[in-house]
């Protein structure tokens, strides 16, 4: 589901600023950031999503794939780096501390909490846990949940919250819902090895079982920090 279309007006952007989006995705977060700075640079691990990402790419945007552990990569300095639903794949010190270094002096780091894989409605999400689990096994992240502490420890500063509330309700379709799935770090495409098309028909057969689907999507919290 998209990002609030007033994130733009809740960082306060000027349009000079220089973005990085670390972690971008199918350019979510990035798209809808970029007509308000000067420039924008989504990364990402995975060419197929810097592919989809690149396809509506506003003309001062650059997506790269890349993965945080190869920043800064030549790439300069940023007013504004975000992070949406992404450090979870590569949350160390090592990357926060290269990002605050990324920071231009009075830049900001921005931590966009949200669930926009999914909202609350009809959605059978526990099944549809339970048929994840069923396949590849548990989820074998450690929810650390420490992110906080890491950009305090490595040297942000000045950290606050802002939340954004949304009412409105969504209809989600059968591809919808297969691809907010496969956008997880733990049913990711490549997880499922050969027998990936095997899962999602049986996700697609558990799908046709109930909907139509509607989903309200879930308040976002906006953390951000100050450089050093």
């Amino acid at each position: 589901m998209p990002y609030p279309d007033g994130i733009p007006d809740v960082l306060g952007l000027a349009g000079s600023e220089r973005l990085l989006d670390v972690g971008c995705g199918p350019g979510s977060l990035t798209n809808l950031l970029a007509p308000h700075v000067a420039e924008a640079v989504g990364v990402d691990a995975s060419a197929e999503m810097v592919d989809v990402a690149a396809r509506t790419a506003a003309p001062n945007t650059l997506f790269l794939r890349l993965c945080a552990e190869e920043l800064p990569a030549g790439l300069g300095q940023f007013d504004l780096v975000t992070l949406a639903q992404s450090f979870h794949w590569f949350e160390t010190d090592e990357v926060a501390r290269t990002l605050h270094a990324m920071l231009a002096p009075g830049g900001r780091l921005v931590h966009v909490g949200a669930t926009t894989h999914e909202g609350d409605g009809n959605v059978p999400r526990e099944e549809i846990r339970a048929l994840v689990e069923h396949w590849v096994g548990a989820d074998p992240r450690v929810k650390t949940g420490d992110h906080r502490a890491i950009f305090d420890r490595v040297g942000f500063r000045n950290r606050r919250e802002i939340d954004i509330e949304r009412d409105e309700t969504i209809e989600r379709s059968e591809d919808d819902v297969v691809s907010s799935v496969l956008s997880l770090s733990y049913a990711a495409p490549h997880l499922f090895g050969g027998r990936l098309a095997e899962f999602e028909a049986a996700l697609r057969a558990l799908l046709r079982a109930g909907g139509p689907y509607y989903e309200r999507p879930r308040a976002i919290t906006l953390t951000i920090w100050d450089g050093g």
